[in-house]
């Protein structure tokens, strides 16, 4: 079958490739490094007791078979391997089979990460990797051309990223529709990055034109997509830029480099570079690709009419596997910046003078001095959680109890999510925490001070607790 593979996208599919093997690395170093406190045998949302709670049904997985933190760290960290090997370009000297195994291997792994993660692993991006992770299993290697299919399905999954997140906008907040919500995205977003001050300053019709050319890219554009070359690749080089403004502008995991890598491969790089000599595709690839092709088609119907729906949802897995899902973000903008401040004190008998130190974290506002940090795309869990927790206590109420019992203990898992410590020779005997609102300092507030945010206090978070008999889950609020 001629019409199977398109020679001109090898060089697309081999971009493609190693920038996808890039986001498996960082997401299972993610994973290695931070799983102990979050999810570990002793971490703030265990895994073994998700186990228990849970079927195979709802969340299969490799957990399902034996779960230890060994375990869970030797698949992390295998996950990393592999991905560095893919990076490389193993799958290229392998046989068209072998390398399918290679790169099922990570979206294997990592899938059974994502099942058992729970809040931690509760983000768009973490379905995201997983539906193209899957469908890079069957893009062939360097000894066949990539098939058309699958690079179709790759756009279709693209489309639905853009489009729907464009949807969501508009059909959600008004200032979407008014062009004003930079006007505070940049200050309230989850965890602002090293330019985001800057972008915040930026004079409001810029912002306005940005909300514009944002509701071109992500409404119009990707219908781009199916059409002709060049014209699809024209397409895909505006995402890109548009996702490289994000990337400047805040911090938002692997989100918009995944995005980006889903772009690269609808460009069509033939006029710059001759294909190479690449053999016919072995009969049952072309099997294996079509009945794969209908069950995405079958699939796809439930996100299909998600995005045609007036109670359009947001980041929404349709089946176990998250073969095909839905995807969109900021619905709603926050006017307002709310910050939970931990505290603790050695103190043990509490007065009006008790000193209290705060915890740093790497991420999230903190000391008002201390300039906003790019960590993107590595993705720091707790300091998002932290932000949905400002936002409500609610999502906050499964794990917050079991993070504060963490730091009355000094456990060092956990301490080593933070930046910084403030009870390094002993634990805290209390642990506090309040509700501030933060806001931008203006430029002559930042020249005089050296302060990058303005905070004052709102309310308690969480009364002042202590570990022993009297302990009392501190998401109650005073």
């Amino acid at each position: 079958m001629e019409w199977f593979t398109a020679d001109g996208y090898w060089l697309s599919r081999l971009v493609f490739q190693r920038a996808l093997a890039a986001v498996y690395l960082v997401a299972f170093l993610a994973a290695a490094l931070q799983f102990r406190a979050l999810i570990g045998e002793r971490g703030m949302l265990p895994v073994p007791d998700f186990l228990r709670r849970t079927d195979w049904r709802s969340a299969p997985g490799l957990f399902r078979l034996h779960y230890s933190d060994r375990f869970f760290a030797l698949v992390s960290w295998a996950g990393c391997a592999i991905a560095v090997a893919l990076l490389a370009g193993a799958d290229s000297y392998l046989p068209l089979w072998a390398a399918m195994v290679l790169w099922a291997l990570p979206w294997a792994l990592y899938l059974s990460i994502v099942q058992v993660g729970q809040t931690w692993y509760g983000f768009g991006w973490e379905s995201l990797l997983l539906e193209t992770g899957f469908l890079a299993v069957f893009l062939g290697n360097a000894h066949t051309a990539p098939p058309v299919l699958v690079l179709w399905l790759l756009r279709w999954v693209l489309f639905r990223v853009e489009f729907g997140a464009g949807l969501i906008k508009i059909r959600g907040d008004e200032c979407w529709r008014r062009l004003t919500c930079l006007y505070f995205h940049h200050e309230t977003q989850p965890m602002p990055g090293p330019l985001s001050w800057f972008f915040h300053r930026l004079p409001k019709p810029v912002h306005r034109a940005e909300v514009a050319a944002n509701h071109v890219t992500q409404l119009l554009v990707p219908v781009l997509l199916f059409t002709p070359q060049p014209v699809a690749s024209a397409a895909a080089g505006l995402m890109i830029v548009t996702q490289l403004w994000l990337i400047f502008s805040g911090n938002f995991a692997w989100l918009n480099w995944l995005t980006i890598t889903l772009a690269l491969s609808a460009v069509d790089w033939s006029l710059f570079t001759a294909p190479p000599a690449q053999s016919a595709p072995p009969l049952w690839y072309e099997i294996v690709v079509l009945a794969v092709t209908a069950l995405v088609a079958f699939l796809s119907y439930r996100p299909a009419r998600n995005l045609v729906s007036r109670r359009q949802v947001m980041n929404r897995s349709f089946d176990p596997l998250h073969l095909v899902n839905t995807y969109g973000a900021f619905g709603s903008i926050s006017r307002v910046r709310l910050e939970v401040v931990v505290e603790g004190t050695d103190e043990e008998v509490l007065h009006d003078g008790t000193v209290w130190r705060e915890y740093g974290f790497r991420g999230k506002p903190g000391d008002p001095r201390r300039m906003p940090r790019q960590f993107a795309p590595y993705h720091l869990r707790l300091d998002w959680l932290m932000w949905f927790a400002a936002l409500s206590p609610a999502y906050a109420r499964p794990w917050f109890g079991p993070f504060v019992e963490r730091l009355l203990e000094n456990d060092r898992d956990t301490l080593r999510l933070l930046r910084h410590n403030p009870f390094s020779d002993a634990p805290p005997a209390h642990v506090r925490a309040g509700v501030y609102r933060y806001r931008y300092t203006s430029w002559r507030e930042l020249r005089a001070t050296g302060r990058w945010w303005h905070r004052t206090y709102v309310r308690d978070f969480m009364r002042p607790v202590s570990l022993g008999p009297a302990w009392i889950s501190p998401t109650r609020r005073s």
